[in-house]
């Protein structure tokens, strides 16, 4: 049974689980990267067999491979996606930057490239669950980023194929390349290339501990999206929302894995019990309900912050969740004050699956409080920018004295010397 609390009576810096990886963890994963390394596909094809149970001959999906998954996913599934694609792809275009110039000094040419990463890698899960979801979420931006070459790498079922839905998602969304490996072996792949899986520049997408673990340690080899925790939500909610849709939107969160967290703050504590009561009566009616229980029972919590929305608010904030939703009348009267939070649903109508499968927005989101330094997954993530400058002789010999001054009082000479010595007799 989820836990209530009064506010003040569990810090607001525990209110979410903390996946901690350990040691162990750390030492299995920095085993497989070096394997992978050193041995490439058989390393591959031995992880496969041992992790998916699946004999693999190859790894690269063909073509053939995947017209049949178009061919056998349900043709309603497949409009629905495409719709979901349109939102996505709609919502993403408005954060395309362009690149800029000034040159208003004469001999005097300034500016910024925004370029496309040339190889990126998108990791999507395969084990308690498919994700054609974060398929589409984490290719689109790169779609409209420009980047040439979207590698996904996906884990397989033990008879060598992959879900039909995420492949024919991957068509969907433009990818270009996908291969049947999953785990740490495969984010070490995307790292250090192999002879079948190419080498990425930035992997995305989320995973379980190891998967997390493995972006870790590449980290400085190639760029990473995040280390995502596990999922997170939290609902202010107050006594005139319905609690069976609470209840409801916490359970969406909580049937992801064991390791998830559901919170709602409220300021009302019959509402609170009221929610709690409906938890118990849905979590049985659940076909992950195994998952749902231990998820509400060892993470879940309810906070009452006593007649006082705004309070709840606070809590919000200090918190920083993944998915923050508002449920009150005119949400938008409190839009301001969420200064911390990955993904805002705002309203009574607003269930955060909304937000995973269909309006637009990205759901590969910063959890475990980092909404208060970073940003869901944007286009913003595929693009990497040069700046550039261009001075005349005329322009330079204006400011070279002055370069030579500031290099001078860093005590680095040598850096005025190059500025001066284009102008000296």
């Amino acid at each position: 049974m989820i836990k209530i609390y009064n506010y003040g009576e569990v810090p607001n810096s525990e209110i979410f689980a903390r996946e901690n990886i350990s040691a162990n963890v750390e030492d299995i994963v920095a085993d497989i990267i070096a394997d992978v390394r050193k041995n490439g596909d058989k390393a591959l094809f031995a992880y496969s067999k041992k992790f998916d149970k699946a004999e693999l001959t190859s790894l690269e999906v063909t073509k053939e491979e995947i017209d049949e998954a178009l061919s056998i996913v349900d043709p309603e599934f497949i409009s629905i996606m495409t719709e979901a694609a349109q939102n996505i792809r709609a919502f993403h275009e408005k954060q395309v930057r362009t690149s800029f110039v000034i040159n208003d000094k004469d001999g005097v040419v300034i500016g910024q490239k925004v370029m496309p990463i040339e190889k990126v890698g998108l990791y999507v899960p395969g084990g308690t669950a498919a994700y054609p979801s974060t398929v589409l979420m984490d290719s689109i931006p790169a779609k409209i980023a420009g980047c040439p070459e979207i590698v996904m790498v996906t884990p397989p079922k033990q008879d060598g194929k992959v879900n039909p839905v995420i492949l024919a998602a991957a068509s969907i969304a433009g990818v270009d390349r996908i291969f049947k490996v999953g785990g740490a072996q495969a984010v070490a792949a995307l790292a250090y290339g192999t002879q079948s899986v190419p080498k990425v520049d930035k992997i995305v997408g989320p995973g379980n501990a190891f998967v997390a673990e493995a972006k870790k340690q590449v980290f400085g080899k190639v760029s990473i999206d995040m280390i995502a925790g596990p999922s997170e939500i939290l609902v202010v909610a107050d006594a005139t929302c319905n609690p069976k849709f609470v209840a409801a939107d916490l359970l969406s969160q909580a049937e992801h894995d064991k390791m998830a967290s559901a919170v709602l703050v409220t300021d009302d504590k019959a509402f609170a019990q009221a929610v709690s009561d409906e938890l118990e009566a849905q979590i049985p009616l659940l076909p992950r309900a195994e998952i749902a229980r231990a998820s509400i029972d060892n993470n879940g919590k309810i906070i009452v912050a006593e007649d006082n929305l705004l309070l709840a608010i606070d809590i919000a904030n200090e918190i920083a969740p993944e998915h923050l939703e508002l449920c009150v009348d005119n949400p938008f009267d409190y839009l301001d004050k969420i200064k911390h939070a990955g993904s805002i649903f705002m309203g009574k109508n607003c269930p955060e699956a909304l937000g995973d499968y269909f309006a637009g927005p990205n759901h590969t989101l910063p959890t475990s409080g980092t909404a208060r330094f970073s940003s869901p997954l944007s286009v913003d993530d595929f693009v990497k920018k040069s700046q550039f400058t261009y001075y005349s002789s005329a322009a330079l010999e204006k400011v070279a004295d002055k370069i030579s001054y500031f290099a001078n009082k860093e005590g680095l000479s040598a850096h005025g010397k190059s500025a001066t010595v284009r102008f000296e007799k």
